[in-house]
């Protein structure tokens, strides 16, 4: 398992490489779907992209819930373990 100050520049980078957002506007904080367009497809890429990267499963209700790229890091520590 990485390191938690390892992690979320991890998910950032598997964000930027599946939607072509640079990883300078992957800001902690920022809804990757309102404020950088991500749309429901990119975001199962992401997913499917996740799950492959850490060999875990996202449960399906909570993919709505991860906006951003905090979020996403927080669920893989949970998941990664």
């Amino acid at each position: 398992m990485p390191k938690d100050s390892n992690l979320e520049a991890e998910i950032k980078e598997l964000v930027s490489g599946v939607t072509a957002i640079p990883i300078e506007k992957l800001k902690s904080d920022v809804d990757i779907f309102a404020e950088l367009g991500v749309d429901s497809l990119k975001a199962i890429e992401i997913v499917a992209a996740f799950e492959r990267r850490y060999r875990v499963v996202v449960p399906e209700k909570e993919i709505p819930n991860i906006r951003t790229v905090k979020q996403i890091a927080d669920m893989a520590a949970k998941l990664i373990k």
